[in-house]
């Protein structure tokens, strides 16, 4: 690839929308993300008892099990929302800038 292709496709508006569109999703998710680990990581640190109590009296699982589970299946949910929207959306505009590019280049 040339110089002059990779400037004209730096410059299309739909390689600068999808650019755009994709970091400020990915960053939102990263934030929502760590906001998550570090709140239940503050949890431990600042109220351990609270995690530490059981869920019944005659049990031997506390809360702190269900919540880090929790955690867990809540990242893997946050990744599916992100290849949803990568496959629908960002795929869409991409196949769009292919074509325009084609159109272009030719």
């Amino acid at each position: 690839m040339t110089k002059e292709q990779v400037e004209t496709i730096k410059n299309n508006p739909k390689y600068q929308k999808l650019v755009r569109t994709r970091s400020k999703f990915a960053w939102t998710l990263t934030v929502i993300m760590l906001v998550v680990y570090y709140a239940f990581i503050l949890f431990i640190a600042f109220s351990p008892e609270t995690l530490g109590t059981k869920i019944s009296p005659d049990g031997m699982a506390t809360w702190g099990i269900p919540i880090g589970l929790a955690i867990i299946v809540f990242a893997f949910v946050m990744t599916g929302v992100y290849v949803r929207r990568a496959n629908g959306e960002f795929d869409g505009i991409l196949n769009a800038l292919k074509n325009d590019l084609k159109k272009e280049m030719n």
